[in-house]
């Protein structure tokens, strides 16, 4: 097992977090004149005049059980973003230390690092958007504090080798973070049922895609018990809001919709599949196990403009690595579906002139 308290900045095992009010009271019952609220209550309706719970205990307890896990191994954040930036500055030394990515993924990881002053190392995914796994773990350094993986992956949208994140955990002496945004999407098992065997494992999630809520920005990271307890030390006091955490309270008691809607989103990214292979500007598809679909074109940056003009919007994707011509194509309704295959058709019958046959 890791030491995870050796991989830790100084200055954050030293630190003296915050204390709210909330730390020092927490219960729910009594007149409150602590927190230097409003205590005549919010301007508009509804009880907003009280600062939300910093801890998210309810969220937790119920997320635990969904996910079979204890509630002290679960870190809710302002989105899964939050999580990103908390572990750079909670392991890495700024000016001094790198984390590890495998482009092309997640902008986020590397935005986050750049912030955060600490170096980059970028070992590219393979031509079939797969670990080169011994380059990465050749390009580790004493330096190398984390490392970040996106499995199912964005842009390509495929789970990735689970044999070679294994191998990466097992030799690699710092974080692995798993990002798991579109895991619902996939038939696999998440990381988070490897928590018990690997304590420098990190696996990140989010209410935005499967559960349909990036509205109101809420993400997870699971790990062990040393990991949560030191980014809840260092996150902003009340970092989630109390809004947002009813709407997640409220939505985790409806897990079976939230298994429809992505039975039904799964059905539509087949079909899409389907429809989208058979247009002559379509030139291969790549296997997806998220919502959306990367497919190489003939023309990306003509087929983008065109559907823009027919307000269509869809990401183009051919400035990363080895994605070159690449569109993203989220998976939208049966009738969003059906619009942009009508068009893509369209477009794909215009003839050396420029009009439709």
């Amino acid at each position: 097992m890791i030491n995870i308290e050796s991989l830790l900045r100084e200055n954050i095992k030293t630190l003296k977090p915050y204390s709210s009010a909330r730390d020092e009271y927490t219960g729910s019952i009594g007149i409150f004149l602590d927190a230097n609220e409003n205590s005549f209550g919010s301007i508009p309706e509804g009880d907003l005049n009280r600062y939300p719970d910093p801890h998210h205990s309810r969220i937790k307890k119920k997320l635990s059980i969904i996910k079979k896990t204890v509630p002290n191994s679960i870190f809710i954040g302002n989105g899964s973003d939050e999580a990103i930036d908390l572990l750079l500055r909670t392991f890495c030394e700024p000016g001094k230390d790198s984390v590890l990515i495998m482009p092309p993924t997640y902008g986020m990881y590397k935005v986050a690092a750049d912030i955060n002053d600490v170096n980059v190392i970028e070992i590219p995914l393979t031509r079939e958007f797969q670990i080169a796994a011994d380059e990465v773990i050749n390009n580790i350094t004493t330096n190398t504090k984390l490392i970040f993986i996106c499995s199912p992956n964005n842009p390509s949208g495929n789970l990735l080798s689970r044999d070679s994140i294994r191998r990466i955990i097992k030799s690699f002496s710092g974080i692995v973070v798993i990002d798991e945004a579109y895991i619902d999407f996939a038939d696999e098992e998440s990381w988070i049922s490897e928590l018990g065997s690997f304590n420098n494992l990190v696996v990140l999630q989010t209410f935005s895609k499967a559960w349909g809520l990036a509205n109101i920005r809420v993400g997870m990271a699971y790990a062990s018990e040393v990991i949560i307890s030191v980014l809840n030390k260092i996150k902003y006091p009340y970092n989630v809001n109390g809004v947002s955490q009813q709407i997640i309270i409220d939505t985790l008691d409806n897990e079976s919709k939230k298994n429809e809607v992505v039975a039904k989103i799964v059905f539509e990214r087949n079909k899409l599949a389907k429809a989208l292979s058979g247009l002559d500007d379509i030139e291969y598809l790549f296997p997806s196990d998220s919502n959306f679909i990367l497919a190489k074109v003939r023309d990306a940056n003509n087929i983008y403009n065109y559907l823009l003009e027919n307000k269509i919007i869809v990401r183009n994707r051919s400035s990363m690595i080895n994605c070159e011509e690449c569109l993203r194509f989220t998976v939208g309704t049966e009738l969003e579906n059906d619009k942009l295959i009508e068009m893509l058709q369209k477009y794909g019958g215009k003839n050396e002139k420029g009009f439709i046959y």
